[in-house]
């Protein structure tokens, strides 16, 4: 890819991937801030709030690269080049990405390819929304003797399947965060189901720390049935586990189980 534009500066280039958080813009951090208001461009995601561009400069370049479609424009490989040909002609690459870069976010993909062509690359970590976002309504991912350890995983591995990581997850103990799985979620449960965990409290959180956030609490039995009531759709994250239970949704579903033992 070729830029038809120019800039002739002695501007050494360097990118900076900078993590953007869940979707508040008052999540980034302050470094993150700083890497704005010294960008020559910023290349943003879909997912990537953009009221956070107004901390760049007023004459900054400001590119949504944000692959939603699957445009052949938008793929990893053009994004990378993309990356680098700016760097190289303008100066200074914020690549604006939501979340962590690090995480789910093909981030090392992006700075082994900036790298290889000696462009200076640094980490500005984000926000994941697999922790922040849970942690925003108050349920943690470990507490006491109700979970140890977490889990973070892909709901669909690159063909589109099941993630085999689910089948250890649900096996364990630990609280088990779900990513880019809302679409499978009545494959997902069942494979907690089949551990025996039809009760085992699930949250669902769509378009986590955002105005238009939504949250959904039950059990891996009934939360497919309440996804689909509500038309809970993508960006969403599921966090199965006891902590869950922490939250103050989860007392009248606590209720109603006793209220059947007692029948």
């Amino acid at each position: 890819m070729v830029l038809n534009q120019i800039k002739n500066n002695q501007l050494e280039p360097r990118i900076t991937l900078l993590g953007a958080g869940p979707g508040d813009p008052d999540l980034i951090s302050l470094k993150g801030v700083k890497a704005l208001q010294s960008a020559d461009v910023v290349l943003y995601d879909a997912l990537v709030n953009e009221a956070l561009l107004n901390h760049a400069p007023e004459n900054a370049i400001k590119i949504f690269v944000g692959n939603t479609t699957g445009d052949e424009a938008f793929s990893q490989q053009a994004v990378n080049q993309l990356m680098v040909d700016y760097a190289l002609n303008y100066g200074h690459v914020v690549r604006l990405k939501s979340g962590d870069p690090f995480v789910f976010a093909r981030g090392y993909e992006e700075v082994d390819f900036a790298e290889s062509y000696s462009i200076q690359t640094s980490i500005i970590p984000g926000i994941s929304s697999a922790t922040g976002v849970p942690g925003l309504h108050k349920i943690p991912m470990i507490y006491r003797e109700l979970s140890e350890s977490f889990w973070v995983l892909s709901g669909v591995n690159t063909r589109g399947e099941i993630s085999a990581d689910l089948t250890g997850a649900a096996k364990s103990d630990a609280t088990v965060v779900v990513l880019m799985g809302i679409e499978k979620i009545r494959e997902i449960a069942e494979v907690f189901r089949k551990e025996g965990k039809e009760r085992l409290p699930v949250a669902v959180i769509e378009n986590g720390s955002t105005a238009d956030e939504h949250i959904l609490v039950g059990v891996v039995d009934t939360i497919a049935e309440l996804v689909e009531d509500h038309k809970i759709s993508s960006p969403a994250l599921l966090v199965f586990g006891n902590v869950v239970s922490l939250h103050p949704s989860f007392d009248r579903i606590r209720d109603f189980y006793a209220i059947l033992a007692d029948a």
